[in-house]
């Protein structure tokens, strides 16, 4: 069951709601209704209250027993008893009926008139007798004072059959060239017939002759504006002097038949024919119904009571008398059944309802706009309908308001034409990266401190693996800065990096060639993306695997060892800046000395004379001496030559 509420008034869909197959168990049935909430909300008014493809007509008994239905396919009509709420007969027919009608207060007496120009009447134990008429007939109706069943169609003959004598009547000519519809008053039983041409035919039985002619297509022309002279396509009386006429340009015209102008117009706007016409007695209400659209309004003022929209085009309507229920036949399997609690009461053998829909009222249900779209302010002003506000398009709802989902549409498409593409590759795109969801997840790294970043991002798979949980820093808005500001940046030449992080300084490498292949990946997966947003379709290449087998765990890595390897390398370090430093001290020391040398021969030199006055005193023997003490001997082979050398 759906509930809406156009103008405010409370409309229940009974026939909402999925409908289980016939071939399903009962235990399948109770599974479903159980797990489904759509099949546990709806309700099965009338049992196989459906068609085979497309419900035509459909009307009540007048004793209100039997509902009974014409569709197809194959031809059919059924007949349901309320009191069971189930199908009572169904029966089947060679061609498809057009309309029918009921003679009898039961369902023991049917008239049908079928498109291949036969009639067929139906008793209670079912079809009792076949003729044929000599036009397509297009309406039937029976007039009970004289026993008749009036024929109009594609001619401009009334066709008359007495069921008394069983035999064709002389017909009645009108001025038309084909009739559309025929209807007879309860009280005074005059026949009306609406012609091609929009004009009404009165017809008085008794003297079987025209007592009133009505030109409605002239009045409809002067309303509208109208090229084509509209056609009479509905008819329907209330008491002695009220008519309701249809056209097929979609207007309703309000006659009192004393007058030869209407008294009231009412424009359904759809251009659509009127196929149906009924009155609400009470309440002073008139039923009109077109393809698209069931319309309720005021006889009096026109002015609009409610309204019922059809998922499915309506081909025919019945109102239940005194009650608040319709019944409509449309194009699909199921018939359609409203139920309106503001219009009157539930029939006597669906009483129920009246308890249910005031219950669902106490619970206050949201309601459910299922043909209008919400809109803000800002929506209404790119669609370029603002000038709409304070009329009858738009209805303030809170910060917007609710607008008809048909101009809202075609709002749409003429200010976003292109919308419709742009959401189609959006789905695109949205595919691409649901099916992307498999492949190798490649994370982009930060610009500072990459291999910290890296490493962090294994630890987390790592950890993830083994179902632990860890603080990530990568995450932390407090070491954001950590990969972001190049101040941070780790300082890998430093001798606190080289004890503090031995396994980091050994990964290094590993790390680097991981590094440069996540790189690689990252600006793949951009181009891919890129290529995707351009081409509209998904990229078959996976992403590259990281095969490289030098990593290892850490614990297989020994720790102390490369401390150690480390600490040695930084105090070599240290004696090879020591040993430079020495070599530096002796070069200045060097330096020095040859400064004083070069002071020392200056003063030899100026003490030359005393030397050699010395030299002079001394003895032979200790001048020999002296002069063997500065005499060297160097012994050297070079091939096979042997060469004496004496020093000076």
């Amino acid at each position: 069951m759906q509930v809406s509420a156009p103008n405010n008034v409370k409309i229940y869909n009974l026939s909402a709601g999925k409908s289980l197959p016939e071939w399903l168990s009962e235990r399948k049935r109770r599974s479903l209704s159980k797990k489904n909430v759509d099949i546990r909300r709806r309700i099965e008014l009338i049992q196989d209250f459906d068609m085979p493809g497309v419900s035509t007509s459909i009307q009540v008994s007048k004793d209100k027993q039997y509902i009974l239905a014409t569709g197809i396919y194959k031809p059919r009509v059924k007949c349901f008893d309320v009191n069971n709420l189930a199908l009572k007969f169904e029966r089947c027919f060679d061609s498809e009926v057009v309309t029918f009608e009921i003679i009898s207060d039961d369902y023991s007496k049917i008239i049908f008139l079928q498109c291949d120009r036969n009639v067929e009447f139906h008793a209670a134990h079912g079809k009792y007798y076949k003729l044929r008429v000599p036009n397509f007939g297009r309406d039937l109706k029976y007039h009970y004072p004289s026993c008749d069943a009036l024929i109009v169609g594609d001619s401009n003959k009334i066709y008359r059959i007495n069921l008394e004598r069983g035999q064709f009547l002389q017909p009645f000519e009108t001025e038309a060239t084909s009739i559309n519809k025929c209807e007879i008053n309860p009280l005074h039983h005059l026949l009306t017939v609406g012609t091609q041409e929009g004009r009404i035919e009165a017809w008085d039985p008794r003297v079987r002759n025209r007592v009133g002619l009505l030109d409605c297509a002239l009045h409809c022309i002067t309303q509208n504006n109208l090229q084509v002279v509209p056609a009479i396509t509905a008819l329907k009386f209330q008491g002695g002097l009220n008519l309701g006429v249809g056209t097929s340009t979609g207007l309703v015209l309000m006659y009192d038949i004393r007058s030869n102008k209407p008294f009231l117009i009412k424009d359904h706007m759809y251009g659509l024919p009127i196929k149906c016409i009924d009155f609400h007695e009470e309440m002073g209400l008139v039923y009109s119904m077109d393809s698209s659209i069931v319309k309720i309004w005021e006889k009096d003022s026109g002015k609009l009571y409610t309204s019922i929209e059809a998922q499915h085009d309506f081909n025919d309507l019945s109102v239940i008398p005194n009650t608040g229920m319709l019944l409509m036949a449309n194009e699909t399997t199921k018939m359609q059944v409203y139920y309106i609690p503001s219009l009157g009461p539930a029939p006597y053998w669906c009483s129920f309802l009246d308890n249910l829909t005031e219950e669902l009222e106490e619970l206050n249900y949201d309601i459910i706009y299922d043909d209008y779209k919400f809109v803000t302010e800002k929506e209404l002003d790119e669609l370029g309908l603002s000038h709409l506000k304070g009329s009858n398009l738009l209805r303030a709802y809170m910060h917007g308001y609710f607008m008809d989902i048909r101009l809202y549409r075609k709002a749409r498409d003429v200010m976003k034409p292109f919308e419709f593409e742009e959401y189609k590759k959006r789905r695109i795109h949205e595919k691409i990266k649901e099916e992307a969801v498999s492949r190798v997840q490649v994370q982009k790294l930060p610009s500072v401190n990459q291999e910290l970043a890296l490493k962090l991002m294994e630890n987390a798979i790592v950890n993830n693996k083994k179902k632990q949980t860890s603080s990530n820093l990568l995450k932390d808005e407090r070491f954001k800065a950590l990969f972001s500001n190049p101040d941070f940046q780790v300082d890998k030449n430093s001798e606190e990096y080289a004890l503090l992080n031995p396994v980091i300084s050994q990964l290094a490498k590993s790390n680097a060639k991981k590094l440069k292949q996540q790189l690689v990946q990252e600006e793949e997966e951009k181009i891919r993306e890129k290529s995707d947003e351009d081409k509209g379709n998904s990229s078959d290449e996976s992403l590259l695997h990281d095969n490289s087998d030098e990593d290892s765990s850490d614990d297989e890595k020994s720790w102390v060892k490369e401390v150690r390897k480390n600490y040695r390398l930084i105090k070599k370090n240290e004696r090879e800046q020591e040993q430079e430093s020495q070599t530096e001290d002796n070069n200045l020391a060097a330096e020095n000395d040859s400064e004083m040398n070069e002071i020392k021969t200056k003063v030899k030199f100026e003490e030359g004379g005393l030397e050699k006055k010395k030299r002079n005193k001394a003895t032979l023997g200790e001048r020999l001496e002296s002069e063997e003490a500065h005499n060297v001997k160097i012994f050297g082979s070079r091939g096979k030559g042997t060469q004496w050398n004496e020093a000076p």
